[in-house]
């Protein structure tokens, strides 16, 4: 094996493995930089061995192996083992134990428990928003700094910054390494997970700073994450209805930019180029998701929505209706400016132009939502939708004019401009119009109302779950 094979085998392994050795070591250490400083270790150990030994049969456990003897080791010589003295001194000095048992007993039992602990620790509310996301990516997605910088698109020391801040946040607040128990505490809990999740996704699947339209490591590591997560707590209808959502999205991921970069509208994507295995997987995640009560949370509401778009082979099969219904769930629990003009534009295609402009009207009278309306394609599609219903109700009335735009706002009708081919202002100006198209998603649940992982919506029938069809 060449140097650059063990090492590829190496990072794929630690991406896979890193979180469960740095999760059993936090339990036993209580710190969650101490834990990452011996699972480093272990890393720079393989480092070292495998380009001569070959990669393990397991390398797992090998790693687990090494990061546990790192342990043994730091409890002897540091000053962890003259804290666990303090600690269990007259537990020692009546057995006459060493501790090397207990750890290694210790770090083998609860893995499942340990993952899910971590996932609470990283993403505690005592951190900001940013920090919560460096520090999820670094021990559970098993991300360098450096990758997440690139990620990003922010420098390396601002990365590596976050995460020592956060380490040594966790570490004042004396923030426990436990699963919150159950209530509301544990339902706010897990609602900040979620949310860091969607976060990482939406920035791979909308990016909002450089040139690319996607960043699709980062998707894929979201989706890691929330089946890690849906495996933990099965019970939860949200982490599942969160990972249908980001798997029915991703599965257009391939049709949603062209040669040249442009994206495309969902309404123009060729569908034969759609992933269906992601699209299966989406269906299957979104049946779990159903509420005790028989409802959808905010994020399963999104996923029915997506679905709708999954099981249309063309868009002339879409099922309008159904989306409209959907979201009139959703802005029960998320009502903003965004899920109403989703919501137009809907009705827009399920009942003719005047129903979505209506909407429209009613929104451009709220101050606090004008910038958000002044969307040309959703108003366009609201004026002009193309797409034949056969669900939509005649219209007698004249067309519509569409409300004013600046003389200096550029048009988007026919799809954004090529990467290059506007100055930065303007095309981050387009970025915000477009991702409030019907092809986006809402933004993960802010709301009290949506704060509940799982909290059923009161939807009419037609907001049941579907078999996939």
């Amino acid at each position: 094996m060449t140097v650059s094979d063990a090492h590829r085998a190496i990072e794929a392994v630690w991406r896979i493995e890193s979180a469960k050795v740095i999760a059993g070591l936090t339990r036993l250490t209580g710190d969650v930089g101490t834990a990452e400083d011996l699972a480093q270790d272990a890393l720079v150990a393989a480092l070292e061995r495998w380009p001569e030994s070959g990669v393990p049969d397991n390398p797992g456990a090998w790693l687990m192996a090494t990061a546990k003897h790192r342990g043994i080791d730091a409890l002897r010589r540091g000053k962890l083992l003259e804290r666990k003295h303090a600690e269990l001194g007259h537990e020692l000095e009546a057995h006459q134990e060493s501790p090397e048992g207990e750890l290694a007993a210790a770090l083998d039992d609860h893995v499942g428990d340990d993952l899910l602990s971590l996932m609470f620790t990283a993403c505690h509310p005592v951190l900001s928003t940013e920090a919560r996301t460096a520090l999820t990516l670094r021990l559970l997605g098993g991300l360098t700094t450096d990758e997440i910088a690139r990620a990003f698109l922010v420098p390396k020391a601002t990365i590596a910054q976050r995460i020592v801040r956060a380490k040594r946040t966790l570490a004042a607040a004396r923030v426990p390494f436990e699963v919150p128990p159950p209530g509301a505490d544990l339902a706010a809990r897990l609602s900040s997970v979620l949310g860091v999740i969607y976060l990482v996704f939406n920035e791979g699947y909308a990016a909002t700073a450089g040139d690319d339209w996607m960043r699709p490591a980062l998707c894929e590591d979201a989706l890691r994450l929330g089946r890690i997560l849906a495996e933990l707590v099965p019970q939860e209808p949200e982490v599942h209805g969160l990972v249908a959502l980001m798997s029915l999205q991703a599965s257009r991921a391939s049709a949603r930019v062209g040669p040249s970069g442009e994206p495309i509208l969902l309404l123009d994507q060729d569908r034969s180029r759609w992933d269906h295995l992601l699209i299966r997987r989406g269906l299957a995640a979104l049946e779990r998701a159903v509420a005790p009560g028989g409802g959808y949370g905010p994020y399963a509401l999104q996923a029915a929505i997506a679905a709708c778009h999954a099981r249309a082979a063309t868009p002339e099969e879409t099922d309008w209706t159904r989306i409209v219904a959907l979201y009139d769930g959703l802005a029960q629990l998320l009502p903003s400016p965004v899920v109403n003009l989703n919501r137009a534009v809907a009705l827009a295609m399920a009942f003719g132009p005047a129903a979505g402009l209506e909407v429209v009207d009613t929104l451009t009278s709220e101050p606090h939502s004008r910038d958000t309306t002044c969307c040309p394609p959703c108003v366009a599609i609201c004026s002009t939708s193309s797409v034949a219903s056969p669900k939509r109700a005649p219209s007698s009335s004249a067309p519509r004019r569409l409300p004013a735009m600046p003389a200096s706002a550029p048009c988007y009708s026919s799809g954004p401009p090529r990467a290059g081919t506007v100055r930065r202002p303007e095309r981050n100006r387009w970025r915000t119009s477009w991702r409030s198209a019907p092809q986006c998603s809402t933004a993960p649940p802010t709301s009290p109302a949506a704060s509940r992982p799982g909290a059923p919506v009161p939807s009419p029938s037609s907001c049941s779950p579907r078999p996939p069809g």
